[in-house]
């Protein structure tokens, strides 16, 4: 029975077993309540998956309490779920009965017009005459998602002039369908450190979802960053988008939104702070009396919010994006798809945002609050509202018909610039090949850059084929035929164990857990975290992807071994493999998986670090091969002298075999580099090791303070002097760089006023002042950093140059601000260039709500790493 597959009646059966046992269960206990009713569910029911369930319960069970408090309590009723309003501020909200609420000067969500930009301009003026032609009723329906989804993630239904939007997870190819690609996932793009190469894919994957019938597609990822390391979904993005810093996820999403909107609408995700899985929803439940827990609150600072969290979306929005999705969890006590903060203030007025907001699936817990909170979508539907009585709210002054006015507007606008189809919906196009010829070049070259060498011992790799005749393959990664995404668990790979705490020392069980509104945290020796049946081509949940074909690493190993007339020994299944040929190569490919809906026990299984240490006890030349979905920890083995060859290989999609084969047999230098920090022990870690966990003394409120501040990933290894074992940034090649000649230089004219000049919009129309992505003048170029480099070595090869400023008065110790790869042959030498913008030398002023420009002698420090810093100087600005 696969743990994600559990129907509805066994889930509610196992609750109620708990319950009433007040006891915590074991795992034939669960199983023999849930086996018990499985055939007397019908059919609807039992495909139902585990996620579908908790979503779906736990949103009734918002909605029933919504219908007590409306009829028992109306003045709770029409008050639940407001956040305090901002931008425009007129008046708090303090009434606490229904007409008071509805006479109150509420908070507008800030009408868009265009934003100064002449293409949203033209399609506001068609969304428009479009909307001026439309009642209310059909307004309300443009922004709440439909019961027929037309084989879609989410669907809007046609008006009249309105054919309808298919909304389609995700950005790493269409989902549910084998009629497209699987791509290299955003965290194979993070670590080949290439914005060519983010936009190439970007272009293929809109093509794709726009061949079969999606308008939106839901990616790329711009949250989490990858705040914890053993966070579930930092392998989307993560679902750290494309790394954990905020620099590089910006520089790669900017490329990434354009390249989809070639084609369709992007939907950044997840607006904001989304950095765990463990309870990320509400529960009505609870365990053993709690009732009506909350999602957990993510407590952030406003320079935090801005400095790290909103950077990777200023950009996204920089270049245009279409569609922001709000997130699950509570961000400072107040959810995320009904917080006016958020949407209202920094997303839609600080941000000049002039697309549309659509909610997470079942993110939704409130009705009329979350429109006037700065939501203009429902997805996948609104357990509150109706159109019919979305319209009735507007006529009788419940919401602003301004409001409602202003959600349709910029669903039509955003349509209408990039996504008209004439027929949406993924069910009619089921017989549509969307995969061309010339996207393999893409998906294998993302797949290959996306491989990052971190030990190379006295020339191991590249293999030459010339020298031996045998060549070694083991480990279960490396199975051919059943290649695989994380969709999918068995029992025995993430267990049912009792395996956390309340802080007093009271154990609570899976089902405790999961009801109370969080996730499936294993003990990481109950069973290996990792995909037991081959390569991991995506993670799991709204991020997988199938594919009609893929192939893994034996199918491109063997093809190899073939032309070369080599014998290739396997062994996949076992944690003791013999050696055949112990004096030949010896491949051992291992992963570590990952999902949306949990996060990670741990970020190593001994499984696979034994199986490692049984094959290098045999073999001298051993070439470890990992494919993860984020941190993976190495130390067991790394410094074993028989382990000569260590490779992180991500999740690269369905080329992932043949991209291994031309890392390993060198018809490529590897160029990739880590986009995260890889520790020695979780212990250096510190609190940035888990997510946070219900106190005993708030199991109903769960919060999770970021008090680190800007200090995740390599800013708290450098802050707390703590030695990675791989630094942010690190990746080896088969050739050798020298950097010379570091060139310092302010740009001609350039303003450096503390403050940036104030933006004058031409538009008179409009309540935002500013254009989509903020200030323009954020993004003035300021200054120019420039290092020749060499290629010393033998072969072809790329190299990564990074830019880390010593931001003067920022109280940060280093900070990602400038990176180019370019290849170079033997011998030659290429100037590498670093524009810096104004925000990068600025610093997030929470007195003035400004960025403030920092003057005084900023370090500039260019390197291969951030550990790693080869030449140096310093950047005055008087």
């Amino acid at each position: 029975m696969a743990m994600r597959h559990l129907p509805l009646s066994l889930a509610t059966a196992a609750f109620l077993r708990a319950t009433t046992a007040q006891q915590p269960l074991n795992e034939s206990d669960i199983l023999g309540t849930l086996d018990s009713l499985l055939n007397s569910l019908d059919g609807s029911v039992a495909n139902s998956t585990i996620d579908d369930v908790y979503a779906y319960v736990s949103d009734q069970a918002q909605a029933g309490l919504q219908a007590v408090l409306k009829y028992i309590f109306p003045e709770q009723y029409w008050s639940y779920g407001r956040s305090p309003p901002v931008y425009p501020t007129r008046k708090s909200i303090t009434p606490r009965t229904r007409n008071v609420v509805r006479n109150s000067t509420l908070t507008i969500s800030p009408k868009a017009v265009g934003g100064d930009d002449p293409a949203w301009e033209e399609a506001y003026a068609q969304a428009s005459a479009l909307v001026a032609e439309l009642n209310y009723t059909q307004l309300a329906s443009l922004t709440l998602g439909s019961s027929d989804t037309r084989g879609c993630s989410g669907f809007i239904d046609p008006v009249a002039g309105f054919t309808g939007m298919c909304l389609q997870d995700n950005e790493n190819g269409v989902r549910g369908s084998e009629q497209s690609s699987g791509f290299p996932s955003q965290l194979s793009i993070g670590a080949s450190w290439n914005r060519s190469l983010a936009l190439e894919r970007a272009q293929s994957l809109g093509r794709e979802f726009k061949a079969l019938g999606a308008n939106v597609l839901l990616g790329p990822v711009g949250g989490p960053l990858g705040r914890i390391a053993r966070g579930g979904r930092n392998w989307e993005g993560r679902k750290i988008g494309f790394s954990n810093d905020p620099y590089l996820s910006g520089q790669l999403i900017a490329p990434t939104v354009t390249g989809i909107q070639e084609s369709v609408i992007a939907c950044v995700k997840h607006w904001l702070f989304n950095e765990q899985e463990t309870n990320r929803n509400p529960f009505a439940f609870g365990f053993l009396g709690y009732f009506g827990n909350q999602a957990v609150s993510s407590n952030v600072d406003d320079r935090t919010t801005h400095e790290l969290y909103m950077w990777p979306f200023q950009d996204a929005l920089a270049a245009g994006a279409g569609s922001v999705m709000c997130s699950y969890q509570r961000a400072n006590n107040s959810y995320g798809c009904q917080n006016s903060k958020l949407m209202n203030g920094l997303l839609k007025t600080e941000l000049g945002f002039q697309g549309f907001v659509v909610s997470d699936w079942y993110a939704v817990h409130t009705g009329i609050a979350a429109n006037e909170a700065g939501l203009d979508m429902v997805m996948p539907s609104s357990s509150f509202l109706t159109p019919e009585s979305l319209a009735e709210a507007v006529n009788n002054g419940s919401i602003s018909a301004e409001r409602l006015t202003d959600q349709a507007t910029r669903i039509l606008a955003a349509w209408y610039r990039f996504a008209e189809l004439e027929e949406p919906g993924l069910n009619q196009h089921e017989e549509t090949n969307a995969q061309t010829e010339d996207v393999k070049s893409t998906l294998l070259q993302g797949a290959i850059e996306g491989h990052v060498l971190v030990k190379n011992t006295d020339g191991a790799l590249p293999l030459d084929p010339s020298s031996t005749d045998t060549l070694n393959l083991f480990g279960y990664d490396a199975i051919g035929g059943l290649n695989t995404s994380a969709e999918g668990f068995g029992l025995y790979d993430v267990g049912l164990a009792n395996t956390q705490k309340y802080e007093d020392g009271r154990i609570f069980t899976f089902i405790d857990y999961y009801l109370n509104g969080g996730d499936i945290l294993p003990d990481p020796h109950s069973g290996p975290q990792i995909a037991l049946d081959g390569t991991i081509l995506s993670g799991g949940g709204s991020g997988a992807v199938k594919v009609a074909w893929s192939i893994s690493a034996h199918d491109a190993l063997a093809s190899r071994a073939r032309t070369w007339n080599q014998t290739l020994h396997t062994q996949f299944i076992g944690q003791k493999p013999t050696v055949k040929a112990p004096d030949a190569p010896c491949i051992v490919l291992i992963n570590a998986q990952s999902s949306e809906g949990w996060d990670r026990s741990g970020i190593r299984d001994e499984y696979s670090d034994t199986l490692v240490e049984n094959v290098a006890s045999q073999c001298k030349n051993t070439i470890v091969v990992i494919h993860k979905a984020g941190v993976r920890l190495v130390d067991t083995w790394i410094e074993n002298p028989n382990v000569t060859a260590v490779i992180f290989a991500h999740v690269p999609g369905q080329m992932n075999g043949e991209a291994l084969a031309a890392i390993l047999y060198g018809d490529q230098s590897p160029s990739g580099r880590l986009p995260y920090t890889v520790a020695k022990t979780e212990s250096d870690y510190g609190d940035l090791l888990s997510p946070s966990l219900p106190s005993a003394e708030t199991p109903l409120y769960p919060q999770s303070s970021f008090d680190e501040g800007l200090f995740i990933d390599y800013k708290h290894f450098l802050r707390q002097n703590i030695t990675p074992r791989y630094p942010f940034g690190y990746g080896l090649t088969y050739s050798n760089f020298t950097y010379s000649n570091l060139s310092i230089r302010l740009a001609e004219g350039a303003t450096t006023s503390p403050l940036p000049p104030p933006f004058q919009s031409s538009n008179t129309n409009t309540t935002t002042t500013l254009p989509q992505g903020g200030n323009p003048a954020l993004f003035d170029h300021l200054a120019t950093i420039t290092v020749q480099i060499t290629n010393t070595g033998a072969v072809v090869a790329a190299e990564v140059a990074q830019l880390y400023i010593e931001v003067a008065s920022s109280n940060l110790p280093l900070a990602l601000r400038g990176f180019e790869k370019n290849l170079l042959s033997p011998g030659e030498t290429g100037t590498f260039s670093f524009p810096l913008r104004r925000k990068d030398l600025s610093v997030w002023d929470v007195e003035q709500q400004e960025w403030v420009l920092s003057k005084g002698s900023h370090g500039v420090k260019v390197g291969k790493s951030v550990g790693e810093i080869v030449v140096e100087g310093t950047l005055e600005l008087e």
